[in-house]
């Protein structure tokens, strides 16, 4: 059984089929890309998963356990936490501040709030921006305060929405190390993403979405020769 599991899932949006039919598993430990055009039905599946939207047709398991139609912050407890590709600080609180209203989900006081927002901030790095409020903070920066956000809730399982997007080289490199310190601590992660260097680095597995309906499953070499998927989407990147 893998550690999440989405059966079948379709998501209409009155005529329009956003995601028709949709099915795959993401295994305990692994990086599992998601990857397809704009309009592909990522986000809408992302949104499906973590209870944003419930998937008209088709479930999603977690742990064994149907989760599809939960309430997000019920997913969240459950061990599910994500990010999002518009990232969204609490813009007037400190970047401390906004890591500890996350760590509250499972810590009791204050106190042990603050220690396990101080240690994901220097795992992040951006233990020396704990005092800056988060709208000024430099848009690299503020993504990965949304990683930091997302780990504070202590998950077993973290959906990364586009969090190379926007990023310089250099600023692309430490989030690599940071995905990577991720999947070392024993988190599983499936991510969004349109670098393709980037996921073929990062990747154990990729799923391929196209107009909403899954075209291919496999490992980054078997992605990268697939012909459906370099005339969808890789083309040249291929």
């Amino acid at each position: 059984m893998s550690l999440l599991e989405v059966n079948q899932m379709s998501m209409f949006f009155g005529g329009l089929a956003a995601l028709s039919g949709v099915t795959f598993g993401v295994e305990k430990g692994e990086i599992l890309a998601l990857i397809g055009p704009n309009g592909a039905g990522k986000t809408t599946l992302f949104n499906c998963v973590n209870g944003f939207y419930k998937p008209t047709l088709g479930t999603v398991s977690f742990r064994g356990q149907k989760i599809s139609g939960l309430e997000p912050h019920v997913v969240c407890r459950m061990g599910l936490a994500r990010t999002f590709q518009v990232v969204k600080p609490l813009q007037r609180m400190s970047v401390l501040d906004n890591v500890i209203a996350s760590a509250f989900l499972r810590t009791k006081t204050r106190a042990e709030a603050v220690d396990l927002a101080t240690e994901i901030l220097e795992f992040t790095g951006l233990l020396e921006d704990r005092d800056v409020i988060s709208k000024g903070l430099p848009l690299g920066k503020r993504k990965r305060l949304e990683i930091a956000r997302a780990l504070a809730t202590k998950p077993e399982m973290i959906l990364l929405d586009e969090s190379f997007a926007g990023l310089n080289p250099a600023e692309l490199d430490v989030s690599i190390e940071i995905i990577r310190g991720i999947k070392a601590q024993g988190i599983t992660i499936m991510i969004i993403e349109h670098h393709m260097k980037v996921i073929m680095s990062i990747s154990d597995r990729i799923v391929v979405l196209n107009y909403g309906q899954k075209i291919a499953e496999g490992s980054p070499a078997d992605i990268r020769a697939n012909p459906l998927v370099v005339e969808a989407y890789l083309g040249g990147e291929a």
